[in-house]
């Protein structure tokens, strides 16, 4: 028998086997492995490696055939031929190896030898594909050694380290950070409005035209954004972006001194930075990420999105109370500088880009992903003809037009019908989006979880994203009958809560139904998500002129609605662009 083992209680990975072993040309008794070597990092005497393997209190086959328990030896004949790999435990410890046919064994091979007394504590496996002649070799080859640690086996010049930490994980970290500064820098002006308002003297007409004016230059480069980002990659898009939509972030205060039009110009250029950044993401993730971990890596990036908020609403009070409200833009703006050098440094458009990227988690990538062939041609007619891309772009519009109202209207709501101060307000709305950022990545558990046991993915998309569309209607509703500011509050944080498992509905499927134009699709979906964010935002302004806070969240719950709707009858799963 031969076995390549890494044995450490410390392993980061599972082991998976995948090793051969030659076939001797004569039927004889095999002699004992070589080149191996055991250090023993617990009591283990030296007689374990006498010419007797040691006691092996239990064999269970992962294949489920067969168990076998013996107290000094194995009787290999007993073992059925289909079962090709083995699991040796013997009270905490775990090996798992590759096996020979039984019948290339005999009962006089070293297996039925009786074995010497031996304590090993604790034993893990991991092997690595090779080809080994079992026979002709010796056991005397065997060495021990005792250090603080527990036990290992080491097969001299077949060992590879497999701790380091996953680089695509790197990439979805980076991504993560990126859009957590896309939201600081986004809703800061949500709490400096309050008193840059009333420092300029602004009314909720002309609030709610400076909340929108952001999604005039983000509207202009989703579509274009993703055409970019799938023709020459999206490390360049992202970081171009991240640092264009720092620089207006830094400049908005000049601006709103100036005067009101520079201010609307200066929050489009910013809408122009961050109008890029989901399109050149769900590029990158769709070349990174296999399917397997497609909505985690997608849950995880966006819940940035929503601590981004969290944070940048939570420090925006402090700020203007201690440095007045350009602090805010200043010290938020200057971040973006820090995460362009760590990009970089690190990030690539595609791992077969990435000259630092390990051979074997390259194979899992491209092994597991989509195809990496470049985009020349964008077939526009054939994706304007597929009925789920257009379940997606309706969906994206009814989904952002009560996202992007509670994240520009939130603390004035807090502020003007829950009479919560300006620090109040800001922490108050911190509770909605760490509630998304948890269950964000709870439903992106949950759907990984779900195709892994078998569901299709068209099952898991509309009940992610059904969760995603009625559990914000349902709360919004109850907004009207609650009595006091706490269980207000509540439900904000339960609509926004319920919401997030959009991330594993529609925000995961561009991916689903045509990974080679994902960053396209997401452009065009959402550009009608932004289209709702513009005319959303400014029609709130209009409505509470008119109208009560009531009448905005019916319109968000009717479209909320229709979005279910559409979404469980024409969105798909399945891939259907090549």
């Amino acid at each position: 028998m031969a076995i390549g083992a890494v044995i450490s209680h410390r392993n980061f990975t599972s082991f998976i086997s995948s090793g051969r072993i030659h076939k001797p040309e004569q039927d004889t008794t095999y002699q004992r492995a070589e080149k191996l070597s055991f250090s023993s990092a617990q009591h283990v005497h030296r007689n374990m490696y006498s010419e007797k393997l040691y006691s092996l209190k239990k064999i269970h086959f992962v294949s489920g055939y067969w168990n076998a328990i013996s107290s000094h030896g194995v009787h290999l004949s007993t073992i059925p031929q289909e079962s090709k790999k083995f699991q040796i435990r013997n009270h905490r410890r775990i090996a798992r190896c590759n096996w020979i046919k039984p019948e290339q064994l005999k009962h006089d091979s070293i297996f039925n030898r009786q074995p010497r007394h031996t304590t090993i504590n604790r034993i893990r496996a991991n092997y690595k594909s090779e080809e080994y002649d079992v026979a002709g070799t010796d056991l005397d080859s065997l060495v021990v050694s005792s250090e603080g640690g527990a036990s290992e086996a080491v097969l001299v010049g077949e060992i590879q380290e497999t701790n380091q930490f996953p680089k695509r994980w790197v990439i979805v970290l980076l991504c993560f950070s990126a859009f957590l500064l896309c939201n600081m820098d986004r809703v800061n002006m949500s709490i400096a409005i309050l008193p840059m308002s009333k420092e300029f003297n602004w009314n909720s007409a002309t609030v709610g035209l400076i909340q929108s004016s952001f999604f005039w230059g983000y509207l202009l480069t989703q579509i274009v954004g993703g055409i970019w980002a799938d023709k020459i990659g999206g490390k360049q898009v992202l970081g171009f972006g991240v640092i264009w939509w720092s620089v207006a972030t830094v400049l908005t205060p000049i601006a709103a001194k100036i005067g009101l039009p520079f201010l609307l110009v200066m929050r489009a250029f910013m809408g122009i930075g961050e109008g890029v950044a989901m399109p050149a993401m769900n590029n990158i993730l769709s070349k990174w990420i296999p399917v397997s971990e497609r909505s985690r890596s997608l849950a995880l990036v966006y819940s940035g999105m929503y601590l981004g908020s969290v944070i940048g609403l939570g420090i925006s009070p402090i700020l203007i109370q201690k440095f007045a409200w350009p602090s805010v833009f200043y010290s938020f703006g200057s971040l973006g500088s820090v995460w362009f050098a760590f990009w970089l440094a690190k990030a690539h458009s595609s791992p077969t880009d990435d000259p630092e990227l390990s051979a074997e988690e390259k194979k899992y990538i491209l092994g597991g992903s989509v195809s990496k062939e470049p985009v020349t041609e964008i077939p526009w007619r054939l994706i304007l003809s597929k009925a789920p891309v257009w379940a997606l772009i309706v969906s994206h519009f009814c989904h952002n037009w009560g996202t992007f109202i509670l994240l520009t209207w939130m603390p004035t709501y807090y502020n003007q019908v829950l009479k919560f101060n300006l620090t109040e307000s800001g922490l108050l709305c911190v509770l909605p989006w760490l509630t998304m950022a948890v269950f964000a990545n709870i439903g992106g558990w949950i759907a990984d979880t779900l195709v892994s046991r078998g569901f299709s993915i068209t099952t898991v998309r509309k009940i992610m994203q059904s969760i995603g569309f009625l559990g914000p209607a349902f709360f919004l509703t109850q907004l009207s009958r609650v009595k006091t500011p706490a269980m207000a509050v509540l439900c904000m944080a339960c609509s926004q809560g319920s919401d997030a498992f959009s991330q594993s509905g529609l925000y995961s499927n561009h991916q689903d139904i045509g990974p080679r134009y994902a960053g396209v699709l997401l452009g065009l979906s959402n550009t009608a998500g932004v289209l709702a964010g513009v005319f959303g935002t400014a029609a709130t302004g209009y409505i509470l002129q008119n109208g009560t806070w009531d009448d905005v969240f019916k319109v968000a719950v009717v479209l909320y609605l229709i979005g279910t709707l559409v979404w469980n009858l024409f969105s798909t799963g399945e891939k259907i662009l090549d």
